[in-house]
């Protein structure tokens, strides 16, 4: 019999604390890690104790075994849950914890390591029958045999990495002459995230839905499962929104592939909470993988069966039988409606959402739905690990109320400080393609191209209450309350400078006090606060007549502001030096578009380049990003070597553009000839 009475977390973020929550509500003392970044964050706080494992990439933290077992043991920890993410699939960690005397709450180091490899994954399906996409996963990885693979299986193929998921190492290809910088890409990738450039190929379905299911086995031979999540909205394969049940599985069909993965779970005897993965096409499923760990979705599922599956967790570690009935629980997660879950990221949808660093100056998480995060303000957001910020859950009767609840949820909350997908997230709930049964993996290329995927720039209101803000609340901000905004006459004049985005407003603000106000600038807009109207909480506002919600927070020349479900970032001008150190970049720099790691320098300096070629590659938040050369030039300079961590804004290469060196030789024969 395994018994134990701590716990420690060996993960980070919003998943640290919802795992402290389940097992102080078993009693247990829980145990946070931390490296030197997270000192301070919130999951060490939501601890009973903290371990300091230092470093600040996951490299030198959060995937050090050697560090994350001596914490245990320095701790008094007789437990470790892995969470998900870094360890979570790691056979060797599952196994030094259990060498060190420990008990770890998850599968065996056997059952990880048999599923932890998608080719030996694949392999195991088709021996006991279950159906995968034609696909080539042998040993032999050399460049020509990957290829004459890909031709035979026909393109489009999926490339993925052999040891890894998440959407890491993964890679679609729609045509030979893509493939090989496909999977050079995709090893590159693989290599850095898992330590493994191994890959398999599959064939590529059009349009197919990603729906998981849920299994749950104790050490006493029981396993169910516990229905199905879908999760087919994805952008680059990761998924940002996941909903269960899936919306159009029949009740066979739900049984059929539930079968499939007890049968899949049970060959390898597992042991714990997990999830077989499936791509369903034309009512016909395919195994994809299997994570032998919780997944992030995992509270839509809460929301339908009513249990918690950490606590499951830890009582199955606690060597107890769960011995649920399959029957009443399926019963259970057909009648309770619908659940629907989104991810909020730190991410630009404006720059194609590459992930973003920086500090949460201004939270606020909406009432009426679950919100499990690790957010509040002051909280700095890392460049080193993952951008997921928190998860939004919302449960009603129907599909679209859910979503409707979801969407109106996503309205109210805040982030102000660094960009999000939370505006985003709320248009693709609202989508019409979203609310029918044709939703897919392709759903977001389908339905949201390049620009339509952007968030929506200031309006009228934004400007006008960013002018009475920036006039009315900045004048004497160290006076009382009371006198601020004091004239003898009670006419109060200002003039307003903001930018957004390099776009510049001008004008004035007339009024009386601190309540109401004109400003005069694109056209008048009356302005008029409700109070109390005041930085870091939900203000009221009338602009012309219609009453609205603010919310606001300032920091030197910056104001955040969210309005009509919009986030903006605005830049005070008046309160620029007037020589201000920020210098623009020369039309040929190439700079940092986040902060991260420097993977590879592709160049030379006096390499000739073309638009689109390769010049950097960046490590992100656990992805790679190609910086590229936006017009033909010659490189002059490289400001940036590889593994070393650059922020954004810097500048990475020079190129001498083709345009300015042909102007220069035409102004320098000119001269000549004068």
């Amino acid at each position: 019999m395994s018994a134990f009475d701590s716990l420690l977390i060996a993960n980070r973020g919003e998943i640290a604390i919802r795992i402290a929550r389940s097992a102080r509500e078993l009693g247990l003392r829980t145990i946070a890690i931390a490296s030197d970044p997270d000192r301070n964050a919130p999951h060490v706080r939501a601890c009973d104790d903290a371990v300091m494992i230092g470093g600040d990439r996951p490299a030198d933290s959060y995937l050090r075994i050697e560090k994350i077992v001596a914490a245990a043991r320095t701790s008094g920890a007789q437990a470790v849950h892995p969470g998900y993410g870094f360890l979570a699939e790691n056979a060797a960690f599952a196994q030094a914890v259990l060498d060190a005397g420990i008990e770890f709450v998850g599968p065996t180091a056997a059952a990880i390591a048999a599923m932890g490899d998608k080719a030996t994954a694949r392999q195991r399906a088709v021996a006991l029958g279950i159906p995968v996409l034609s696909g080539y996963d042998n040993a032999v990885q050399d460049a020509e045999t990957l290829q004459r693979a890909a031709a035979l299986i026909g393109f489009p193929v999926m490339i993925k990495a052999s040891a890894g998921g998440g959407g890491r190492g993964m890679r679609r290809v729609e045509d030979a002459a893509h493939f090989g910088a496909a999977v050079a890409a995709a090893r590159s990738e693989a290599l850095a995230a898992f330590g493994d450039d191994r890959l398999i190929i599959e064939r590529a379905l059009r349009a197919p839905r990603h729906v998981e299911i849920q299994v749950l086995a104790d050490r006493h031979g029981h396993a169910v499962f516990l229905g199905e999540r879908d999760c087919s909205v994805q952008r680059r394969h990761q998924k940002i929104i996941e909903e269960a049940p899936c919306p159009v599985l029949t009740s066979a069909e739900r049984r059929t592939m539930g079968d499939a993965a007890l049968r899949l779970a049970r060959s390898i005897g597992y042991v714990g909470a997990g999830t077989v993965e499936f791509l369903v096409a034309d009512r016909q499923f395919y195994f994809m993988e299997m994570n032998t760990r919780l997944q992030v979705e995992h509270p839509v599922t809460e929301a339908l069966t009513g249990l918690d599956l950490v606590e499951l967790q830890l009582r199955i570690a606690k060597d107890e039988p769960i011995a649920p009935d399959q029957a009443a629980l399926l019963a259970q997660f057909e009648r309770a409606g619908h659940a629907i879950e989104a991810r909020l990221c730190a991410e630009d949808p404006r720059a194609d959402f590459l992930p973003r660093a920086g500090r949460v100056r201004g939270w606020s998480a909406p009432a009426g739905i679950r919100f499990d995060h690790a957010v509040e303000a002051g909280v700095e957001v890392s460049p080193f690990y993952d951008s997921l910020l928190g998860k939004a859950i919302a449960h009603a009767p129907a599909r679209d109320a859910a979503a409707r609840s979801l969407a109106a949820a996503l309205d109210r909350t805040v982030v102000l400080g660094l960009p999000t997908n939370r505006a985003f997230l709320a248009r693709v709930l609202r989508n019409p393609a979203f609310l029918g049964e044709s939703v897919s993996t392709a759903l977001l290329d389908q339905q949201f191209a390049a620009a339509d995927a952007r968030s929506a720039g200031p309006t009228e209101a934004h400007w006008a209450v960013a002018a009475f803000i920036t006039t009315r609340l900045h004048d004497g901000a160290d006076l009382p309350p009371e006198w601020r905004g004091w004239s003898s006459s009670g006419a109060r004049i200002s003039t307003f400078r903001l930018a957004v985005e390099g776009v510049e407003r001008r004008g004035r603000v007339d009024g009386v006090g601190l309540a109401a106000a004109t400003v005069l600038g694109e056209r008048p807009i009356r302005v008029e606060t409700l109070a109390p109207f005041a930085p870091g909480a939900w203000s009221k506002a009338v602009i012309d007549g219609r009453q609205v919600a603010v919310f606001f927070v300032r920091d030197g020349d910056r104001l955040w502001l969210q309005l009509d479900g919009i986030d903006v970032e605005l830049v005070d001008l008046r309160l620029q030096p007037a020589a201000s150190k920020r210098q623009a970049a020369s039309a040929g720099a190439i700079v940092a578009s986040m902060h991260g790691r420097v993977v590879d320098v592709a160049v030379v300096i006096g390499q000739h380049v073309d638009p689109g070629a390769a010049l950097v590659t960046l490590e992100a938040m656990k992805m790679e990003h190609a910086i590229t050369a936006s017009a033909t030039g010659i490189v002059r300079a490289i400001h940036a070597r590889a593994g070393e961590q650059v922020a954004a804004g810097r500048v990475l290469v020079e190129i001498e553009l083709a345009a300015v060196a042909s102007r220069q030789r035409a102004v320098g024969g000119h001269d000549a000839n004068s």
